[in-house]
């Protein structure tokens, strides 16, 4: 059918079907041959719409499956941006119109090996730089290729070429458990600014995360049932049990802020930021400056080889102590309990400390020899 008036309309409208999809709708022009060219470009558009949607059936090539990937999933990830760097770096170094069915073994290897050899800047001087790390690699090239191509295979139902994964994840180092001395937290502590001393104290407790504590409000404060809640990641919030010290630290903090409980005073009138800062009055406090304030004073304490991430291994590590593993993976909030078990190894000195303890104090053949005599 052409174009064609709609009774009581000046506006012709069209009205086609292509491959058993029907197209209709109003053309906005009075005059028929301006209609007619409205009606050939909306039927070029659709003829590029159903071999799309027809591609995207079965997406072979890589850029058809990670297009659909970022559609179904990728963009619905929190850190959507990161990514979608990813998967513009895959395409511009796996190809296009590379079929899936050609990304193996082989290609995988190579990709890592490209990944990995690449230089980034670190910092703001130029000179500084340094080789893209294991955990990098691993996160933005390996684990989104292997994701499209899994979903392509079991999703889809597309040949994709055979690829043993895991040969080709990278060793990522061991994170550090650092804990701090009683005596390292109170030379930190002497250094602290009021206002971030209450904050780095309340991590030193509690082992939260930098803005798991800035982002504290009162509303999330129970004082009645001694108790707390904090945002964690993945917006997933975790309650805790005060303790006395945490209980004085937040009694203490009333009345400074109407809405968050970590505040800092300002000392001078002036632009920070998006906001202007008075003299003397309190602000919610901010993740870069809670570092900064750290950082500093552990420079200023002689404390070395400590950061802030460091007060969550040494809550983690004093609490594991007095209780067991369930009980720090509870406290800290992690999914699952082999993320806490790199605490475990920390103990070892208290193994051997409560090995010293259970033994006698001499050996059953030094008491024998001490008998026959």
């Amino acid at each position: 059918m052409s174009v064609f008036k709609r009774k009581g309309s000046e506006i012709y409208s069209y009205d086609f079907w292509i491959k058993g999809r029907r197209f209709l709708g109003s053309t906005e022009e009075k005059n028929k041959r301006a209609a007619e060219a409205v009606e050939r470009t909306k039927k070029e558009e659709a003829r590029a719409t159903v071999a799309t949607e027809e591609a995207m059936d079965a997406p072979r090539t890589w850029e058809l499956a990670s297009s659909r990937w970022w559609l179904e999933v990728g963009q619905h990830h929190k850190n959507a941006h990161v990514t979608a760097a990813a998967l513009d770096w895959l395409t511009k170094a796996i190809g296009r119109t590379t079929l899936l069915i050609d990304i193996d073994d082989n290609r995988v290897a190579a990709l890592v090996a490209k990944r990995r050899g690449e230089i980034r800047q670190v910092g703001k001087a130029e000179s500084r730089t340094k080789t893209v790390g294991a955990a990098t690699v691993n996160r933005t090239c390996t684990e989104p290729l292997r994701k499209v191509m899994l979903r392509a295979a079991k999703t889809w139902k597309v040949r994709t070429g055979e690829v043993d994964w895991g040969s080709h994840m990278l060793a990522e180092p061991q994170e550090r458990v650092r804990e701090a001395s009683r005596g390292e937290e109170s030379k930190i502590m002497d250094q602290l600014e009021r206002g971030y001393d209450a904050a780095v104290e309340f991590a030193f407790v509690n082992g939260c995360r930098r803005m798991e504590i800035i982002g504290l409000r009162w509303p999330k404060v129970d004082f009645f049932g001694r108790q707390f809640t904090v945002l964690g990641k993945g917006d997933k919030e975790r309650t805790i049990p005060m303790n006395q010290r945490t209980f004085d630290l937040l009694w203490a903090q009333r009345g400074m802020h109407e809405e968050f409980v970590f505040t800092f005073e300002a000392k001078r009138t002036r632009r920070h930021g998006a906001r202007d800062l008075v003299k003397g009055k309190r602000y919610p406090m901010t993740e870069h400056g809670l570092k900064t304030a750290m950082r500093r004073a552990v420079a200023k304490s002689g404390v070395e080889n400590f950061r802030f991430h460091d007060t969550r291994h040494t809550a983690a590590t004093r609490v594991l102590r007095k209780s067991n593993l369930r009980v720090a993976q509870v406290l800290l909030g992690h999914k699952d309990i082999k993320t806490t078990t790199k605490y475990a190894h920390a103990m070892a000195e208290d193994v051997r400390a409560a090995l010293e303890a259970s033994s006698p104090a001499r050996s059953p053949a030094t008491r024998g020899k001490k008998h026959a005599k």
